[in-house]
């Protein structure tokens, strides 16, 4: 049985057969492209569950791809999982705060990658639970829809941004090092820096514009999400 759809957008012909095989092994439909524009039209055409973006396409790179699927409100939920030979974090780091939900440096196990996949996808559906709204001030965020709304204006928020404010909403006043939000956030089975959260909150900080106070750093240990009457 078919586990959903992945769009492949890479122009390295060997490396989608090989990504084509491994996925399909574990039941996914595998779609591929082999240049931005393409992958980008075929992503608003068949809306996949999944992306895999290469950084360094031909014509629009991976980055623009990234940029262009996170603006078009038919395509910003969609999880996406940057390929890249570079391995440079600052390189890492611009596709995460363009919205990338996770990233995968070659050369890669295909095990892994498919690892990635899965662990992504499981972080993007809504809980096996009822409707529950969490209410903190202006803020409401609808845990089975996935919906979050400020001062009832939707919130567009990538599935690792809505993990981030739904487990600091669930915690109001208690600290957090990093690597507790790892394990809250991205699981225990991706392998990220401490700054791949950082890159996180920073975009989830300007998406609650306003409300980014929020969240507070807290010097030498993490974050918190900081209670009402912290506010009074």
């Amino acid at each position: 049985m078919a586990k959903g759809r992945i769009l492949v957008i890479d122009d390295e012909a060997d490396l989608i057969e090989l990504v084509r095989y491994n996925l399909e092994q574990e039941g996914f439909k595998v779609r591929s492209a082999s240049d931005g524009e393409s992958g980008l039209s075929i992503a608003i055409q068949e809306m996949p569950e999944l992306v895999l973006i290469d950084l360094m396409l031909p014509g629009m790179d991976g980055l623009e791809v990234c940029r262009s699927l996170r603006a078009d409100s038919r395509t910003s939920s969609i999880p996406i999982i940057m390929l890249t030979a570079k391995s440079a974090e600052s390189d890492r780091i611009v596709g995460l705060e363009l919205g990338a939900d996770d990233y995968v440096i070659k050369p890669f196990s295909p095990r892994e990658l498919a690892a990635r996949v899965k662990a992504v996808l499981r972080r993007s559906l809504p809980p096996r639970s009822q409707s529950r709204v969490i209410h903190r001030g202006g803020l409401s965020i609808d845990t089975a829809r996935r919906e979050v709304n400020l001062n009832g204006t939707p919130v567009e928020l990538t599935a690792t941004e809505f993990r981030l404010l739904q487990f600091f909403a669930e915690h109001p006043g208690r600290v957090f090092s990093r690597s507790e939000l790892i394990d809250a956030a991205l699981g225990r089975e991706v392998s990220v820096v401490d700054r791949t959260i950082d890159v996180h909150i920073t975009g989830l900080r300007k998406k609650l514009a306003g409300y980014s106070a929020w969240i507070e750093t807290v010097r030498g240990f993490g974050y918190r999400f900081r209670e009402e009457n912290d506010f009074e």
